[in-house]
């Protein structure tokens, strides 16, 4: 059974510029009980950088010891953790074996950025947007808080907090 310690490790992924900053900040993943696995959570210092067509997830333990790294490109998805290493066709093959369930993970750039992600149809919300049925909600951006829920069973919440720039 997946479980969400298996998602913690990443490296710098071909087509991605040394020039751009990472995002940096904390997330907390949550993802109810269902017939067939327990409530899990996780809770992690990250640094995302790219788009969802190349980038890398960095996960930190509090402690600041890296924990996962995801790298993608058109080639694929590497996942790198203290055990070795694991290759996966796609963001979404990785979540879901990871975290027994999928997670919009190409599109976390562009929802951390406040948009929709061009990869997918999206609704307008008073609160921010509905996509890939997730609700984004984007009104405490501008502090630095994202919040994504997927109310599907099993529920899951995506809560991002970002450090940013003084």
């Amino acid at each position: 059974m997946p479980t969400l310690s298996a998602l913690q490790a990443c490296t710098t992924g071909p087509g991605m510029r040394a020039a751009d900053p990472p995002i940096q900040g904390r997330l907390l993943l949550r993802v109810d009980a269902s017939a067939s696995q327990a409530a899990q959570s996780l809770s992690a210092t990250f640094e995302l950088q790219g788009d969802g067509n190349h980038g890398e997830l960095r996960l930190f333990s509090p402690l600041g010891m890296r924990l996962v790294t995801a790298s993608w490109s058109s080639l694929g998805v590497q996942l790198s953790t203290p055990q070795g290493e694991r290759s996966f066709n796609s963001l979404d093959a990785l979540s879901e074996q990871a975290l027994g369930e999928s997670v919009p993970l190409a599109a976390l750039p562009d929802w951390l950025a406040g948009r929709p992600w061009a990869g997918a149809g999206h609704q307008r919300r008073p609160e921010g947007f509905e996509q890939l049925g997730w609700e984004v909600t984007t009104l405490r951006l501008a502090e630095g808080q994202l919040d994504a829920r997927r109310t599907a069973a099993p529920s899951v919440l995506l809560r991002v907090r970002l450090e940013l720039p003084s």
